[in-house]
């Protein structure tokens, strides 16, 4: 992820009339979802120490770009997609809130990346400068051209009330710039250029019935290209670059776009949300408080909406020690890697971006006891039921007892064993995206499986799999919670004759997730 991104932060005053400060429980929920949109949204500049001469290290500005519009349309209008890496000139959030009251305020806060060209010259005989790919001063520092980033955010704040009387505009743009920082030893200078990006948020919202309101979000880059036919890294000079939109307030609550609650999910299903997508922020439903968010599932009182599809409530790896890398599971990773670079390329990486320098210091320094937290955790996204006292699954009796081929478990009444017939239900939130294209499939139960967190999963083959067979040869199965399945038999039928489970039928399923990956991946 992107280090030390506050240093330049742009915020300007909330346009409510004044420099309104927002209390401190809205800002720190402002700053909760900006680490997550950090950790995430920012990756795509600096998730890893970038080096100018790695030509993937220079594949950047994925995510929610919103170009000017003459050259995101110069080959046919822009068509609103799934993707939110696809280029466009708008981006618009639409929500459902609830508010017992029309003087309830809404914030929102519009989060961007702006490029600068770093450009390095060296010092002439006559005082004059010279553009150059890199200059070595003195000291011993190596500085090299090339394409940064500087972040900034514009907040509006208005009342319920009044976005229902007209729409809400703010400038949420940046302006060009050119900043000089001399070297040491006169050796020469580095020069930094920003294009002005012209772009405005607008904000409004839609009674739908009492105590239900419409959130739109939409915003626009107002601004010409220099040149609607340049090619897209010299049109990135007046985007606005890993745009997302964070949205809280006082006396709203939001519902869920992924999981609203059943009585809204006709409304939830008629948003519309073009090049973005918007999730709960904050603590999961699990973890909530009466204090600071709702109990109910579904809702919440903060939203991320960003360019990527993120879960509702996600959240930054306790494990993660600070801004580093994504902030998630593959930390480890990349701190190997990092460390395993020569040291010609951590001077590459130092010279190339601060922020990269950043990354490298921190690994350098990291606590053996900090590097070790990183290697892993356990989580299920549900309570496990009670199991029966057994060794820890790491010891060498841990699988005494059990036998995957003959053991079951009870699913509404129904014993479920290896060659049990279930229909395939799975459950609309938290479900393998490839898992939900089986809904409603029959199947046959493999083996019953405990996994070493006391769930259970049960691997089960497709009736209509013409590839059965070999699947079960090879050992790949689908993997489903028994909440997910819906027995065929009836709970007083005679038991059916088990089957015996394939050899090569895991001991235990995956878990780096609550719901395993599909079979065969």
């Amino acid at each position: 992820m992107a280090e030390g991104l506050t240093e330049a932060e742009a915020v300007r005053p909330a346009t409510d009339g004044g420099t309104h400060r927002a209390p401190d429980p809205v800002r720190r929920g402002f700053e909760e979802l900006s680490s997550v949109a950090d950790a995430v949204l920012y990756e795509g500049y600096l998730l890893y120490p970038y080096r100018r001469s790695s030509a993937k290290n220079r594949v950047r500005w994925q995510f929610g770009v919103l170009f000017p519009r003459d050259w995101a349309e110069a080959s046919g209008p822009v068509v609103p997609g799934l993707s939110g890496a696809a280029d466009s000139w708008y981006q618009q959030t639409e929500c459902l809130l609830r508010a017992e009251r029309t003087d309830a305020v809404v914030r929102v806060r519009v989060r961007y990346l702006q490029t600068q060209h770093k450009q390095v010259e060296e010092s002439g005989p006559n005082g004059g400068h010279r553009a150059v790919p890199s200059l070595r001063t003195a000291d011993g520092t190596t500085h090299l051209t090339f394409e940064e980033a500087v972040p900034h955010e514009a907040e509006l704040s208005v009342t319920l009330g009044d976005l229902l009387t007209c729409a809400r505009t703010v400038a949420v743009g940046a302006p060009g710039a050119t900043d000089v920082e001399p070297l040491p030893g006169l050796a020469g200078r580095v020069v930094r250029r920003r294009e002005e990006v012209s772009a405005d948020a607008t904000l409004m919202a839609e009674q739908l019935r009492e105590g239900l309101f419409r959130l739109r979000v939409r915003t626009v880059n107002s601004g010409p290209a220099p040149d609607p036919r340049a090619p897209r890294d010299k049109a990135l000079c007046r985007a606005l670059i890993a745009t997302h939109t964070l949205i809280t307030g006082e006396g709203v609550e939001f519902a869920s776009s992924i999981d609203p609650p059943a009585q809204l999910r006709e409304h939830a299903r008629a948003c519309r949300n073009e090049f973005t997508f918007p999730v709960l922020g904050g603590e999961p439903p699990s973890q909530e408080t009466g204090t600071g968010h709702s109990r109910e599932t579904g809702t919440g009182h903060l939203v991320l909406s960003s360019p990527i599809i993120l879960p509702d409530h996600p959240q930054v790896a306790p494990e993660s020690p600070g801004d580093l890398h994504d902030a998630a599971e593959i930390d480890e990773i990349l701190t190997l890697r990092t460390m395993l670079l020569t040291d010609e390329e951590k001077l590459e990486a130092r010279a190339t971006d601060p922020r990269a320098a950043a990354i490298l210091d921190r690994v350098d320094t990291m606590p053996p006891e900090v590097f070790a937290r990183l290697h892993g955790a356990v989580r299920s996204l549900t309570p496990a039921a009670p199991a029966p006292e057994r060794p820890a699954w790491w010891r060498e009796d841990a699988d005494a007892g059990l036998s995957p081929a003959t053991d079951t478990v009870l699913v509404d009444g129904v014993p479920l064993r290896g060659g049990s017939r279930v229909r395939l239900r799975p459950r609309g939130r938290g479900a393998d995206a490839q898992d939900m294209f089986l809904a409603g499939r029959t199947a046959q139960v493999a083996a019953v499986l405990r996994d070493v967190d006391g769930s259970t999963h049960l691997t089960v083959t497709l009736d209509d799999d013409p590839a059965a067979e070999l699947n079960s040869w090879y050992g790949r199965f689908h993997y489903f919670r028994p909440d997910e399945l819906e027995p065929l038999e009836a709970a007083d039928a005679p038991d059916q004759p088990t089957a015996p489970a394939p050899a090569a039928a895991p001991a235990v399923p995956p878990t780096d997730s609550d719901t395993p990956c599909s079979g065969g991946r």
